[in-house]
C-alpha cells in the first residue's frame, strides 16, 4: 500500500491514535550494548563458524576475545586481556544466543561446535564482499583465528612430547 492510500483511509475510515505521554517509552529503547557490542560479537561469531575449524562452545568467549585482541590495534600488548574478561563472555553468550534464534548459527548436540547455518553463510557473505574496511577487518580476524587455533595445536603436541 502507498503512504497516500494509507493516509487517505484513515481520514475516510475515520480511525483517530491516541497516545499516552505519561508512559516512559524508554523500554522500547536499545541499549548501547544492543546497538553495539552484540551486533560485533554476532560478525565475530559468524566469521570463526564460518570456517572448516569449528569453535567449541565452551572456548568461544575467549577465541572472541583472543581473536578481538589480535585483530584490533589499541587491544594489542593491553592490559585488557579480553579473552579473560568475564563481561565479555556474558556478552559473547547473549550474541550466540541471538544468532541461534535467528537461525544464523546451530550448535552441535554432541559435538558442542558453533557452525553457521546456510542463512549465516550468507549475513557474512554480504559482509565480506566489498573490499570495505568491515570486510579487511573480518578477513584478518579470520586469519588470526586461524594463527590461534595453530598455536594451539602446536602447544598441545609440544605438551604430549
Amino acid at each position: 500500500m502507498k503512504p497516500d492510500d494509507f493516509f487517505r483511509q484513515v481520514e475516510e475510515r475515520r480511525i483517530e491514535l491516541t497516545f499516552d505521554r505519561d508512559t516512559d517509552s524508554r523500554s522500547n529503547q536499545l541499549s548501547n550494548e544492543a546497538m553495539f557490542h552484540l551486533p560485533l560479537l554476532a560478525v565475530v561469531i559468524l566469521m570463526l563458524a564460518k570456517g572448516q575449524a569449528k569453535p567449541k562452545v565452551e572456548s568461544l568467549g575467549q577465541l572472541v576475545g583472543e581473536c578481538l585482541e589480535r585483530t584490533f590495534v589499541g587491544f594489542r600488548g593491553s592490559a585488557q586481556h579480553l579473552g579473560w574478561s568475564a563481561t565479555l563472555r556474558v556478552r559473547t553468550v547473549q550474541a550466540l544466543s541471538f544468532l541461534e534464534l535467528s537461525s544464523q548459527v546451530k550448535v552441535g548436540r554432541d559435538s558442542r561446535e558453533v557452525s553457521a547455518t546456510a542463512l549465516g553463510h550468507s549475513v557474512i557473505h554480504s559482509a565480506l564482499k566489498g573490499g570495505s574496511d568491515l570486510s579487511s577487518t573480518l578477513y584478518q580476524l579470520e586469519r588470526n583465528y586461524r594463527n590461534l587455533r595453530a598455536e594451539q595445536k602446536q602447544k598441545e603436541r609440544q605438551a604430549t612430547l
